[in-house]
């Protein structure tokens, strides 16, 4: 019999990260792409590192950040009574650390993708920043905020190596999907595995055929109306 509750404890750690994610993205996109700043180019690096780094180096360095016996995890235990070590708050920012460069990239590229004249223009109406934003330059990065959004979600919930050194595998609170094939396989049920692998690879499938089929149909000449 299927335990459900890693599935639903990795769906939800990829909703709540995928939606603070967008949130934090979105300015930082935005800035990356339109500001003229040469430390832009560092940010970016940093943002990028998660996509090259091992996940069990970042796993550790978070770890020994959000340790109570550090600094960080120190202040955040005694002044905020927060606990981020062996706890499900602490997945969620270990994985908006790991997922960040998934949405910022795609939404960079669909800015810098953009002709410059489209945010001209709107600035000539007497449009404000925020307004061409809203109405003017996501609309037309609709295929790029569906990437990012999706790869995100799909990303977070493959994760494995960070949730283990952050998450420590604690069933209900932090052992995920991707935990709990690996103690399976260690326990030789290799059916329990199969099953929690084969609904992860069902569900990627699907995530990827949804983004690649929406950016076919935005891709095509729209007929004029």
């Amino acid at each position: 019999m299927t335990d459900w509750q890693p599935l639903w404890l990795s769906f939800r750690l990829a909703s709540i990260t995928t939606v603070i994610l967008l949130a934090i993205s979105l300015p930082l996109a935005y800035w990356l792409a339109y500001s003229r700043r040469r430390i832009k180019a560092v940010i970016e690096a940093l943002i990028s590192l998660p996509m090259v780094l091992p996940p069990s180096v970042l796993g550790f360095y978070l770890l020994v950040a959000f340790s109570p016996s550090h600094g960080l995890g120190m202040f955040l235990d005694k002044w905020l009574d927060i606990r981020l070590v062996f706890t499900f708050p602490g997945l969620v920012v270990a994985s908006l650390f790991y997922s960040l460069p998934f949405m910022v990239n795609p939404l960079l590229s669909g800015f810098k993708s953009l002709p410059p004249a489209l945010r001209e223009a709107s600035y000539t109406l007497g449009k404000s920043k925020l307004t061409t934003l809203i109405k003017i330059l996501l609309p037309n990065i609709r295929s790029s905020l569906l990437t990012g959004i999706v790869l995100s979600f799909a990303h977070t919930i493959g994760e494995f190596g960070v949730v283990l050194m952050i998450g420590g595998n604690i069933p209900g609170q932090t052992r995920v999907a991707s935990l709990a094939i690996f103690d399976e396989m260690e326990s030789m049920n290799y059916s329990a595995a199969n099953r929690y692998a084969l609904i992860l690879f069902l569900l990627s499938f699907i995530i990827l055929a949804v983004v690649y089929l929406v950016n076919h149909y935005f891709s095509k000449p729209q007929p004029l109306t």
